[in-house]
């Protein structure tokens, strides 16, 4: 399905932040990039892009990111810009002939949204707006700058920034019949060049549908409030219902303090992924020199290596460059790390005591954590499908066992640590073999 991407305006509200709204930089992506990659994510493959003000710079940036991306993009030139967004959609009446989605160049949503809308259906004639009925719960909202819609029956009956009498918000992101465009130049001989009384028009007809977007976010960043709330929101997303109790609460709100500084620069995932390991890894060694202080200061870097293992993931989701080998780079790179840190740990406490139970519990605690690792996807798999989305489920993994080394290292009590980690890894082994038996 073709994409027809509104980016011509200036984006005053923004300037402080580039010349050019849709190449204002949110977390490492400009604009209109995040807008294209949310959309190829949800399934779009062709787009259109009308761009206006500072045109060439802007074309010249989608140009490069055309081919580095491999998606292909057409450009489509409004040189009224400064007039309201219908003409912009009136730009492509010539190359779009068949139903296509259209959106907002400062509209970030969440990809959901586009996923179920690509497969509804208008009969012609029609057009349909996503919209969003939680006016009083939504907090990232302008709504003295917002476009209010009222809907009855999934029907608009009326659009607008000032209407009176509304229940819902103009998310931005609509699927629409070719009709569209006969609808907005009717408005346009009646006075009115904005893409909302285009609605208006079709609205009056009872050709103009609502779809509800129900809990899937959507932020329109039009001045900085709003842009401060597209960043905290989409951060927000990187919390994982796989997240373990020392991830939700610790790790991840360090990890994504890291990351919004890194996604400032050309850093990769995969180059995290090895700084986390290289970290662990010199962690390990420490433990090979004994003594109380190279316990500790191995711990510590074990711990932060386990905060830094987030960032990988988290600039992957946030700059679109998740891949299969990413994330199996970083699982093969863990169960090094997690067997050096381990093996390191029992070598401290046996050259320390001599016992000769302490490689016992070392192997013990080794094997729990691999086996750990290894149900875990299966384990997440079941209470993904089982849990509503965004549901939190019981898991202990990793980020326990790198915590419990840090905090028993500070307490000086490394075979209690290893002592732990095997009860706690095996335990938690033989609960997901009974859960995951239970289901099947």
């Amino acid at each position: 399905m073709k994409c027809l991407i509104i980016a011509a305006g200036r984006g005053i509200r923004l300037s402080s932040r580039g010349d050019s709204k849709p190449l204002v930089p949110l977390l490492g992506l400009p604009l209109i990039e995040r807008v294209i990659l949310t959309a190829r994510n949800a399934g779009l493959t062709d787009f259109y892009v009308v761009t206006g003000y500072n045109g060439e710079e802007v074309r010249e940036y989608i140009d490069i990111f055309s081919q580095r991306r491999n998606i292909p993009i057409s450009h489509i030139k409004n040189n009224e810009w400064e007039k309201e967004n219908g003409i912009s959609v009136l730009k492509a009446k010539n190359l779009l002939n068949e139903n296509f989605i259209l959106l907002m160049t400062d509209h970030i949503f969440d990809e959901t949204i586009l996923v179920k809308l690509r497969h509804e259906r208008i009969a012609d004639g029609e057009v349909m707006l996503t919209v969003d009925y939680n006016i009083n719960e939504n907090k990232l909202v302008d709504v003295n700058d917002a476009t209010k819609v009222l809907v009855k029956d999934s029907r608009i009956l009326d659009i607008g920034k000032n209407i009176k009498n509304y229940n819902a918000y103009d998310t931005g992101i609509f699927l629409c019949s070719p009709a569209l465009f006969r609808a907005i130049e009717q408005s346009l001989h009646n006075g009115d060049s904005s893409l909302s009384g285009g609605i208006r028009a079709l609205a009056r007809k009872g050709k103009a549908k609502a779809f509800d977007i129900q809990d899937a976010y959507w932020i329109d960043v039009d001045n900085e409030r709003t842009f401060k709330k597209a960043e905290e929101k989409l951060l927000d997303t990187l919390k994982k219902t796989s997240d373990g109790p020392i991830s939700r609460h610790l790790n991840r709100p360090l990890s994504t303090r890291i990351t919004r500084h890194l996604l400032r620069t050309d850093i990769t995932p995969n180059s995290v992924s090895f700084f986390s390991f290289m970290l662990a890894m010199v962690g390990a060694l420490f433990f090979f020199l004994g003594g109380y202080s190279n316990l500790v200061i191995g711990a510590l870097l074990a711990q932060i290596a386990s905060v830094i293992d987030g960032c990988d993931g988290e600039i992957a989701r946030l700059k679109f460059q998740v891949t299969e080998f990413g994330g199996w780079f970083d699982a093969v790179l863990d169960r090094y790390a997690d067997a050096f840190l381990l093996f390191g740990l029992t070598y401290y406490v046996y050259a320390a005591n001599r016992d000769i139970f302490t490689p016992f519990i070392g192997f013990l605690a080794i094997i729990g954590a691999f086996m750990n690792s290894y149900t875990a996807d299966k384990y997440d798999g079941l209470m993904k499908r089982r849990l509503a989305p965004g549901k939190y489920y019981f898991r202990m993994g990793r980020d326990v066992r790198m915590f419990i080394i840090f905090l028993g290292a500070l307490l000086n009590q490394p075979l209690s640590v290893l002592a732990l980690i095997a009860l706690l890894m095996n335990a938690e082994n033989a609960r997901r073999i009974v859960v995951l038996h239970k289901n099947g």
